[in-house]
């Protein structure tokens, strides 16, 4: 059962840890249990019963438990076999809630708690008389087997077991012996008798601050900063058979299309991604910026560097809308450069994909851009040098990787509009080289972000008349397309008809979501553009991709429904001019702490990397861990948001770990070395795709 779900050795089991504790340690007298507590107590039964429903479809088993102080009934349902185990004159120690018996006149109860019979006063109890680990179910297996599996393995472990930390490490942080950590982390100790110290040890079991926790948490992040460290080595050691040159062909190329000064910003990081191209070693490289910072006009100027040395570009994007919005942005900003640029896609007519797959065998394509479909067995690139992946975390390993394959040791730039705090970069995409753009272009002003109430609407169709009489555009965000009877959520296609005919019937209003033709998509996008449309009620497929200056007033309803950093990515579809621009965001009163929480920190700040620590704080680190490649597992004892300060510690001193493998022959050092090497090798065997 347990090899079924991965656990096939002690070892796996070992890293298999409690979820929480309970004090168990101390017996209560039966006759001082009160309603609602959660107690261990102990007694002897002095008497047994029970009764079966009709038919035996429902049956209770019912002990009467004494002790010195009184006594308390047990009930246990649908479980008869007990009768053979719980007899008169039996001691049974119980752990449970005290319930009130509805079937007894002012009587106490327990119900299928938790039951151990006594089999020598002398022996130390597993589930009882101690602090208890509590698991999670694993399979069939209940959580007291597992509790005793794990004991016997405890009693019969060695007390030193194969170190993952050198010496010198464990005693510069004080840090417990692995055997005892693993110890203390199934069946922790408290020695105190003190109430108060006790419930103090307690709460550092359950919030993963004791000693042993420190030490397995410090062992996890060590561990993967080594094998990044591995993968990082590895990459440096592949050699790619090209050699580009940036001269002054290249440079008036990239001045020719530039609509604008670049920031400071924008030239340090084409700077990085340039010397990673002229490198004899591939690039991987994550370009972060927040919303709005260019990030794809530096992967176009990347692009032009690769097409004007002889080579093609494979620009591959998640979303058909969002490779669509790429294409036609390429093509409007490199037509003065006349390049052939082709959009590969799902949904292309034979003839249209045939010709489109030839021209990109044949080299007449240079930039090819397109979803999944540029990953199809039929796709054969001329000469494939630059891979620019947008939106990464939505692509799987597999992926990305037989995109990789599509040439030889191609360039990878990787780009991301999610902005994670700089230390969790650093873990979540270890195995890459980060460059940030952390400047708008010269220009943009900060978007102005205010929360209405439901009750407040008139006010915000007011705005959004007087933006539109100022010869500005608006977009209006729902969550759904149509209404649906299991939600209250106002829909876009019955809005859209709504804010027409009802309560902008003078103005020009268009819709866009998902489910439309992508001809319809470019059709309605652009009629927006040109500024043919006044107002466009969309769903969230603007989330990414869409790029109209003119428009300067952003409407998302039910804000209150939406995550934090889906706001900031609708928001950022405004405030791509030199005008002022809002987003209001319209969200019910009686939100839930956090969706208010949300919302305040929308209005606070236009920061996208502030507001990607307070997601985190609000939702935990699953859900960013959940979006890197499938190399990364999820941790087992470290948290991201509370251990963030760890992870920092455990990358420098990986980093020195690995320079004093590399230059000094300690034989522990490299024992644990190769150990961390054999354990990542197949989680990372395809780390460098990035």
């Amino acid at each position: 059962m347990l090899a079924d779900l991965g656990i096939k050795t002690v070892a796996d089991l070992l890293e298999y840890p409690p979820f929480r504790y309970e004090d168990r340690s101390q017996y209560h007298p039966i006759g001082s249990l009160m309603e609602g507590e959660w107690v261990l107590t102990r007694g002897d039964i002095c008497a047994t019963g029970g009764f079966s429903s009709r038919g035996r479809r429902f049956a209770v088993f019912e002990i009467l438990l004494r002790d010195v102080s009184g006594s308390i009934r047990v009930k246990f349902f649908n479980q008869n076999y007990l009768r053979n185990i719980y007899r008169e004159g039996r001691s049974l120690i119980v752990y449970g809630q005290v319930r009130r018996d509805t079937f007894a006149r002012a009587g106490l109860c327990f119900m299928n708690p938790e039951c151990e019979m006594v089999q020598d006063e002398e022996d130390t109890s597993v589930h009882s008389g101690r602090i208890v680990p509590v698991y999670r179910r694993l399979g069939d297996l209940r959580p007291r087997t597992l509790r005793q599996i794990l004991h016997n393995i405890i009693s019969n472990m060695p007390l030193e077991c194969g170190e993952s930390l050198p010496t010198y490490l464990r005693r510069q942080f004080r840090l417990l012996a692995r055997a005892k950590a693993l110890e203390q982390i199934h069946f922790p100790q408290v020695d105190s008798n003190s109430p108060v110290e006790r419930a103090r040890e307690m709460e550092k079991l359950n919030l993963g601050q004791s000693a042993a926790h420190k030490r397995l948490i410090f062992d996890e992040l060590f561990e993967l900063q080594v094998a990044i460290g591995f993968v990082r080595e590895g990459r440096v050691k592949l050699f790619k058979d090209r050699a580009m040159e940036v001269g002054e062909r290249e440079r008036q190329a990239i001045k020719k299309i530039l609509p604008f000064h670049p920031t400071a910003a924008q030239k340090r990081v084409l700077r990085e991604i340039v010397e990673d191209l002229r490198s004899p070693h591939p690039m991987n490289r994550l370009l972060q910026g927040d919303v709005g910072s260019g990030k794809t006009i530096v992967a176009a100027q990347a692009a032009i560097v690769a097409v004007e040395n002889g080579y093609q570009v494979a620009v591959m994007a998640p979303t058909e809308i969002l490779a669509e919005q790429h294409f036609l942005y390429f093509r409007r900003l490199l037509q003065p450069l006349g390049y052939g640029i082709d959009l590969l896609k799902g949904g292309l007519t034979a003839k249209a994909k045939r010709e489109t797959l030839d021209r990109i065998q044949s080299g007449e394509t240079s930039i090819a851009i397109g979803t999944h479909a540029l990953i199809q067995e039929g796709v054969i690139f001329h000469k494939l040098a630059l891979n620019v992946i947008d939106e990464q975390h939505r692509f799987g390993v597999i992926q990305r990787n037989i995109l990789k394959e599509k040439g030889d040791c191609p360039d990878i730039l990787v780009m991301t509009a999610t902005p994670i705090p700089r230390s969790l970069a650093l873990t979540l995409y270890g195995d890459l080289d980060v460059s940030v753009l952390d400047q708008l272009p010269p220009g943009r002003k900060p978007i102005q972000t205010v929360w209405r109430k439901e009750k407040e609407r008139e006010t915000v169709y007011a705005e959004i008349e007087v933006e539109v009489a100022r010869g500005h555009q608006v977009y209006v965000v729902y969550p759904l397309i149509e209404e649906s009877e299991k939600s209250d959520l106002r829909a876009a296609a019955e809005m859209a008809h709504h804010l027409q005919a009802q309560v902008f019937p003078h103005l020009r209003i268009g819709l866009l979501h998902g489910r439309m033709k992508s001809s319809e998509k470019e059709e309605v996008m652009e009629r927006f553009s040109s500024g043919e449309l006044q107002i466009l009620v969309s769903t969230t497929v603007i989330e990414v991709g869409v790029d109209v200056a003119n428009a300067t007033l952003m409407v998302i309803e039910h804000a209150e429904r939406f995550g934090l950093a889906q706001l900031h990515q609708l928001r950022g579809r405004v405030g791509r001019g030199a005008d002022q621009s809002k987003c209001i965001l319209v969200g019910d009163v009686e939100a839930s702490e956090e969706a208010r929480r949300r919302l305040e920190i929308m209005c606070e700040s236009n920061d996208g990397f502030r507001i990607a620590e307070v997601d985190l704080e609000l939702r935990g680190p699953g859900e960013v861990i959940g979006t890197r490649q499938s190399g990364i597992p999820a941790f087992k004892y470290a948290n991201l948001i509370r251990d963030r300060r760890a992870l920092e510690i455990a990358r420098i001193e990986a980093e020195k770990f690995l320079n004093l493998v590399k230059f000094r022959p300690d034989p522990e050092w490299r024992t644990i070395a190769a150990s961390i090497r054999e354990k990542w090798r197949h989680r990372f065997n395809l780390a460098a795709v990035g």
